[in-house]
């Protein structure tokens, strides 16, 4: 029986050593060794506790954590005092291993999470949502008190955040509370500048320093194009009106308010819900003038059929003030009948030109139109190389320009164009002779288009005096407007103020400027208003019905070209193993680019290939005779033709992300007329072209090289580097890329018509070689 006790006792030793062999520590009892090995259990749990939530991605809070720190924390001083009154002659070793534990464990781990955790729910997190709150009811005080609190936070405190081991946890914690922290502090760095100036500019008036109120304001003005959109902090409208208030009361200033919008292209169908926001803003601003930055021609059926005149008179019940050339204008110039739909267009309006570097004194068909002169009582249907306009007994200057790269993607004929920058300088110094010191161009030369030619950015740059510019041309897209207040050399210069109102009256555009005395922008306003979101103006629709009548009876018209298959259009459903026009040459793919070929190398013989994105294409063409209408629906967006200077490497980088989704789909997949291009789909994104060819002189395929440049065609929306084509926006935006203005849609009707027979089958020009 004894021996039988023994046997146990000495089985319980031996387990009893297993539970601490890492320690390498024996005990004398059972007993002393369940608290230490309880103490040790609670305190490994307590790095678990946090760091286990957070590798399934969910923070452990301080209320679920405080009852395991305390049991640990307990459990632990008991194993320390049961340690300290036992006989093991280890003693000292065993302290020590479990001194060390809880230090890796609860030291550092679990009470410094808690800290940061707490940290963030207790300190940031009121702080967000009392500028949450702040924002909400538009209270800039407040805002600026929270901006100033959170800024604090995160410069002296949030180091915290770091002080605990655990890498799950930490990122958890910087990217629900501290990243948005850093998001909102940045956001409203300058919007809370902007209050705190605004704040001191109003105190300096109270106490009767208005030239020092006025230099503060200057300093106002720069950071304004810097604001976020008040779509993305609404109480910045708020703030606007602020700033416009304080100018309001310094100076007996001058408010020119103006509506804008450019490169309409025969958009007339959209002019009955452009009335009404005309109607609308007039309402508030009665004194706002409406102007048109050009290429009002060409682009749709409506030009088409009435070249123009449906455009005018759909202007003419808005009442314009005044409108500038686009290139598109001077299309008909090659014509039999030359510029005469243009001077009809002239004639019939009820408001005046301005271009002051066009030369249209060549053409006879401008007699009695042109004056080369400012004239302060402008006629309608007349032109000149600029106006005066008086409102609320303030002079404005107005001026016009157009880009001469009219010269080379239009038909001008025996219009001339000359230098914009001194035809500008001449303009800004006659105004001033006449003691005229508020200057606004309207222009149709592009915000940032081609600087080897011109664009506004240069213009403001260059030509000192202007004070706003209505641009057109490039179809930019300002949701608010752009200050530029340094010179050429990067010399600071009284500011101008840019807009432009995108494409196709898809906007009003709007803007407020503020004048002081001595004719210097001090403030500004301006947005653009969707036109999609408008009623239909009652009188604006039965004007139009005469004209969509017959539109609606063109689009049903046969264009004479007969297809004896249908022109597929496919797309995936859920099988990558299909066809589709997003990631597969198609016939209809291979029309279009070949239309687009044709029609560049009319303007550009060096053009060696032509690419159409697969996601502009947009519909198929049925089997029968095809429709003005069926063109239309395929390529519906009304993109223009565009060339591009581009070296082979760069071309190459451009098919790598045409070919990265394969065999998904992508959007951005290339079309191609004019060679042929191989990839291998087994290879990974990014390394999957094979080789690049294109048509020679003698018809046979020639390799593309990385260092050669080339030109080839696009759409202007890929030129821009649409469909995340990075290499493409850095080419545009170097100056490369040149905008034909040519509607996709009417060069893919000429293909159709120019063709003998509608092709049943593509021809291998995209192909992947795994197969």
């Amino acid at each position: 029986m004894r021996n039988k006790k023994i046997k146990q006792t000495a089985v319980a030793a031996i387990v009893a050593t297993s539970l601490f062999s890492a320690s390498n520590i024996s005990f004398a009892s059972t007993s002393f060794q369940q608290v230490v090995d309880n103490a040790r259990k609670d305190i490994k749990q307590a790095s678990y506790s946090y760091s286990t939530p957070a590798q399934a991605g969910k923070l452990a809070t301080s209320q679920e954590l405080y009852p395991i720190l305390n049991k640990a924390k307990a459990n632990y001083q008991k194993a320390r005092n049961e340690i300290n009154k036992s006989n093991v002659k280890n003693k000292s070793a065993l302290l020590k291993s479990l001194d060390e534990l809880y230090a890796e464990r609860v030291t550092k781990g679990l009470i410094p999470y808690i800290d940061a955790y707490n940290y963030a729910d207790k300190y940031l997190t009121p702080i967000m949502k009392e500028i949450e709150a702040a924002e909400a009811g538009n209270d800039w005080e407040k805002i600026e008190k929270g901006y100033h609190k959170l800024s604090a936070q995160l410069k002296t405190r949030t180091a915290i955040l770091y002080r605990f081991t655990g890498r799950d946890a930490r990122h958890l914690l910087l990217t629900q509370y501290k990243d948005p922290a850093n998001e909102v502090r940045n956001e409203l760095m300058v919007p809370v500048t902007v209050y705190m100036k605004v704040k001191q500019a109003q105190a300096l008036l109270t106490a009767d320093k208005t030239e020092e109120a006025n230099k503060v304001i200057e300093t106002i003005q720069p950071l304004l194009d810097r604001l976020p959109s008040d779509k993305d902090l609404p109480a910045v409208k708020q703030l606007l009106e602020m700033v416009h208030a304080l100018a309001d009361h310094v100076d007996a200033d001058f408010t020119l308010s103006v509506m804008h919008v450019n490169d309409t292209h025969g958009h007339v169908e959209k002019g009955p819900k452009r009335v009404t926001a005309v109607k609308e803003y007039r309402t508030l601003h009665p004194d706002a003038l409406l102007v048109d930055a050009g290429d009002v021609l060409t682009g749709t059926l409506y030009f088409n059929e009435f070249k123009g005149q449906a455009d005018v008179e759909m202007m003419n019940l808005m009442n314009y003030d005044v409108m500038t050339f686009g290139n598109h204008e001077f299309d008909l110039g090659s014509s039999p009948e030359g510029h005469k739909a243009l001077k009809e267009f002239i004639e019939k309006s009820n408001f005046p030109f301005v271009s002051s570097n066009v030369d249209f004194s060549q053409d006879d068909l401008f007699n009695g139109l042109f004056n080369v002169k400012v004239s302060s009582d402008p006629k309608n249907g007349q032109i000149y190389s600029g106006i005066v306009k008086e409102i609320n007994g303030q002079k404005v200057g107005i001026f016009g320009l157009t880009t001469a790269e009219t010269e080379g993607i239009s038909s001008p004929e025996k219009v001339k164009f000359t230098d914009y920058i001194k035809a500008a300088q001449t303009m800004v110094d006659e105004f001033e002779k006449q003691g005229i010191n508020k200057v606004m161009a309207v222009t149709h030369i592009g915000y940032d288009d081609n600087p080897a030619v011109d664009n506004d950015l240069m213009l403001a740059a260059a030509v000192t005096g202007i004070d706003v510019i209505v641009g057109g041309h490039s179809h930019t897209q300002l949701d608010k407007p752009v200050i530029v207040n340094k010179d050429s050399k990067g010399v600071e210069k009284d500011p101008t103020v840019i807009v432009q109102a995108y494409q196709y009256s898809e906007f009003l555009g709007t803007l407020e400027v503020d004048f002081d005395k001595d004719g210097k922008v001090i403030a500004h306003e301006g947005a653009l208003i969707p036109i999609k979101d408008q009623k239909d103006d009652e009188e604006a629709l039965k004007l139009i019905e005469k004209y969509s009548t017959i539109v609606k009876e063109v689009e049903s018209k046969e264009i004479g070209v007969t297809t004896d298959k249908d022109l597929e259009n496919p797309r995936l459903s859920g099988d990558d193993s299909q066809s589709s026009v997003r990631k597969n040459e198609t016939i209809l793919g291979n029309i279009i680019t070949d239309g687009m070929l044709a029609k560049a190398k009319k303007y550009d013989a060096k053009v060696i290939m032509a690419l159409q994105n697969g996601g502009g294409i947009r519909s198929d063409i049925k089997a029968g005779p095809i429709t003005v209408g069926d063109v239309i629906t395929v390529l519906p967006f009304g993109n223009t033709l565009a060339t591009m200077e581009i070296s082979g490497a760069d071309l190459k980088a451009a098919f790598e992300i045409s070919f990265k989704s394969y065999p998904k789909e992508n959007g951005g997949f290339l079309h191609v007329a004019g060679g042929k291009v191989e990839f291998d789909s087994s290879k990974p994104a990014g390394e999957r072209v094979v080789s690049i060819k294109y048509f020679g002189a003698d018809g046979k395929l020639v390799d593309v090289k990385d260092t050669e440049t080339y030109v080839i065609a696009t759409n202007a929306f890929t030129a821009k580097g649409g469909d995340s084509y990075d290499v493409f926006e850095k080419i545009y935006k170097a100056g490369k890329v040149t905008d034909l203005g040519l509607s996709d849609w009417e060069n893919l009707r000429e293909q159709f018509e120019s063709l003998d027979k509608i092709p049943t089958e593509i021809e291998g020009r995209i192909v992947d070689v795994k197969k």
